[in-house]
């Protein structure tokens, strides 16, 4: 029955000249396996469809035990995450990366930690995602990239050279079309130069509103924002779109990196990114390298910039300075 109610749903419909195609997630409760009164069976039925949409959509999914379990696991890490962003539970940390042209820590990349009372370290896999679905991944961007800018800024203050100080975005935080004017009164609260900023976007996001992307973008590098395209390599957007949206630097993913090996295929594609982004005047960077041997291979083929254990994993600020102030000792 959800089959055909599905296909039913599916067929186009003409609207104003438009033909439009409605996509249908549904859940399923079973009277009387699952509950016997109506209230319940909405609810049940509810957390189900909530799963459908969870696995991609266009779906149905039927209600069992163990998903009002999950649930409500998941109810009390929403709650417990509006709490940590209220009290201040999230931290900053750094992950340097080095310039492989003069051997130099130049720019770390801002990434949240979440240091939960009783739970401890909360890994950002287990709230990132949540974080998005809930919309509170808004006012953590805006956390992050205040802490990040001030940091930067702290960090000239105490003497040290500046470095860029890269920060992730979020699909939540283009949709709401205050970007641009965010990161332009933060820029003038802390003082830092915009140049010193770049905002990366993982490529698989780039097939959400690419023309609300471009001109986003394109208003931020005209604040001079650098900008970002991570993750290069795992999604399936158009080369035609890394022609037309304005960035200045691709991060090649770890999953290539992790590869890496003279004769592979991983070394073919990541040769290939490297000399294509350079014939478009873009900047390349390596994260994930954990090996000598990966070092040498993207030094080999002139990538501009690597992060990853081997360089150094994220730490907080005052532990960056240490690593800054060791290589000016150097």
């Amino acid at each position: 029955m959800a089959t055909r109610l599905s296909n039913k749903l599916r067929l186009p419909v003409t609207v104003e000249g438009h033909e439009l195609v409605v996509s249908a997630s549904m859940g399923i409760s079973l009277l009387p396996d699952s509950a016997r009164d109506i209230s319940a069976l909405v609810s049940q039925s509810n957390m189900a469809m909530q799963h459908a949409k969870h696995l991609g959509g266009n779906n149905f999914q039927f209600y069992t035990d163990s998903l009002q379990a999950s649930t409500l696991e998941r109810l009390q890490l929403e709650n417990q995450l509006r709490k940590a962003v209220e009290e201040k539970q999230l931290k900053v940390f750094y992950q340097p990366k080095l310039c492989l042209a003069t051997g130099k820590l130049n720019a770390a990349e801002a990434l949240v930690r979440w240091d939960h009372p009783t739970m401890g370290r909360v890994p950002p896999g287990d709230f990132i995602g949540l974080a998005e679905e809930t919309g509170l991944i808004g006012p953590i961007g805006e956390f992050v990239l205040r802490q990040a800018c001030w940091q930067a800024c702290e960090w000239q203050r105490q003497g040290l050279e500046p470095i860029r100080v890269s920060v992730n975005l979020s699909v939540h935080q283009l949709r709401q079309g205050k970007l641009v004017s965010l990161v332009r009164q933060v820029l003038e609260e802390t003082g830092l130069a915009p140049h010193y900023l770049e905002l990366e976007l993982t490529e698989s996001q780039l097939l959400d509103s690419v023309e609300h992307i471009i001109a986003t973008f394109q208003q931020l590098r005209d604040l001079g924002v650098k900008l970002a395209i991570d993750d290069f390599g795992t999604g399936y957007s158009s080369l035609s779109y890394l022609k037309r949206i304005p960035v200045d630097y691709v991060k090649i993913d770890q999953a290539f990196i992790r590869g890496l090996g003279e004769g592979t295929e991983d070394a073919a594609i990541t040769r290939a990114i490297i000399a294509m982004a350079h014939g478009l005047s873009l900047k390349v960077v390596a994260e994930g390298v954990e090996r000598c041997e990966q070092l040498e291979f993207l030094k080999h083929e002139q990538c501009d910039e690597v992060q990853g254990y081997l360089i150094s994993r994220p730490v907080e600020a005052d532990r960056l300075v240490a690593l800054l102030r060791e290589q000016c000792m150097e």
